[in-house]
């Protein structure tokens, strides 16, 4: 295993962390716990030593099966990291509540890094307006966390803005070799870096798609001079970025385990070849030749009158054909639209083809018809 330092933070920690958001589940999705605490017992055994983990994951399960997986002498062992849900704060005693709730959930009197949890717009103004940076400060001065640090899933510009905020150990953001320019992508990573905000990275392999023996993509690696997987491709194409010092995996079996700690010795910073990363860039061509909707993601469109996500809608369609993963391109579309964090739901099929969008488009998009093709293929 090799190890990375966060800049603002002494410790060595492994570039592989442990994503505790899909861990192995029963057919009623209950998580199957011997199998996983087998998986990140066998982890911490074999280097890993940062452990991610989040008050929803698992429909709540997540938090109390790592705190008895982290018994019996392996919670000394890692860096445990969890998450304030920033979407269910409406009061600042919430914050104090919810901490002191997760806490007990882990089974610990401390933990290591606490994040606000997938910060948007929206979930920053409200968060800051209550005191969430005043309650972080206590919350260290107390004991009960050690490092804050926040995730993201937002704009470049509202990014920056939180990243100047706060002294915060390190950002948690979306990235790999497809999201170089989405949310904080590329120009964040840096931005964050250049202030000694330290990176942790999710989604490397974009929920497994970019795992995928995909026909297409398949040749263009076979050709490439380096024999890697496609997850070894994705992973190592992270890690050549020395801003980045832990990559998260959320992995849902022993397979995954072993495969992403071989190839987590492989892992140094800039490692990759001229030639690895024109192999990386020929998938990356081929992917985004396969775009259905030329949507520009610029949301001019936005907000729509009647509550659709027009650029959501079209993503996660257009993921669904780049990736030839329409199930679970439409899971996520059902979960992120639906308005379980407090809101309506803003699918396509909500449209009522008013027409304003369609006026506001630099792009001139046929807004209503693509909204119409996905509300088709998704359902209602």
């Amino acid at each position: 295993m090799l190890y990375r330092k966060f800049p603002r933070a002494p410790m060595d920690l492994s570039i592989l962390g442990f994503g505790c958001m899909r861990l192995p589940v029963f057919e009623n999705r209950q998580v199957d716990e011997p199998r996983a605490t087998e998986m990140i017992r066998y982890a911490i055994d074999h280097g890993v030593n940062y452990v991610d983990t989040a008050y929803p994951y698992h429909d709540g399960q997540s938090e109390p099966v790592v705190g008895r997986a982290l018994s019996g002498g392996y919670r000394e062992k890692v860096w445990l990291a969890t998450k304030l849900p920033s979407w269910l704060i409406a009061k600042k005693e919430d914050m104090d509540r919810y901490l002191d709730e997760q806490l007990e959930r882990l089974a610990t009197d401390h933990i290591d890094f606490y994040l606000v949890h997938g910060l948007n717009q929206d979930s920053w103004e409200n968060t800051a307006r209550l005191g969430v940076l005043e309650f972080l400060d206590e919350a260290v001065a107390d004991g009960r966390i050690r490092y804050p640090a926040f995730s993201f899933h937002d704009s470049v510009p509202i990014f920056k803005e939180i990243v100047d905020a706060y002294d915060w150990t390190f950002a948690q953001i979306q990235y790999n070799f497809m999201d170089e320019q989405y949310q904080a992508g590329t120009e964040g990573l840096l931005y964050a870096a250049e202030r000694g905000v330290g990176i942790v990275v999710m989604e490397p392999l974009r929920g497994g798609l970019l795992a995928k023996d995909a026909p297409g993509i398949r040749e263009i690696f076979a050709a490439a001079p380096a024999r890697r997987t496609p997850a070894e491709w994705g992973l190592c194409w992270v890690w050549n970025h020395p801003e980045v010092t832990v990559v998260l995996s959320g992995m849902s079996t022993m397979e995954q385990v072993r495969e992403n700690i071989a190839y987590a010795q492989e892992g140094l910073p800039g490692s990759l070849s001229r030639e690895d990363l024109a192999v990386v860039g020929k998938v990356r061509d081929e992917f985004a030749s396969r775009v259905k909707i030329p949507c520009t993601g610029c949301k001019y469109c936005m907000p729509c009158p009647n509550g659709v996500n027009i650029p959501g809608c079209f993503e996660f369609y257009n993921q669904a054909h780049i990736y030839d993963a329409k199930e679970q391109s439409g899971g996520i579309y059902a979960w992120a639209l639906g308005g379980i964090f407090g809101g309506i739901p803003a699918f396509a099929s909500v449209c009522v083809e008013c027409g304003e969008c369609e006026a506001k488009c630099p792009q001139g998009l046929p807004i209503q018809k693509y909204l119409k093709d996905v509300a088709a293929y998704f359902g209602k």
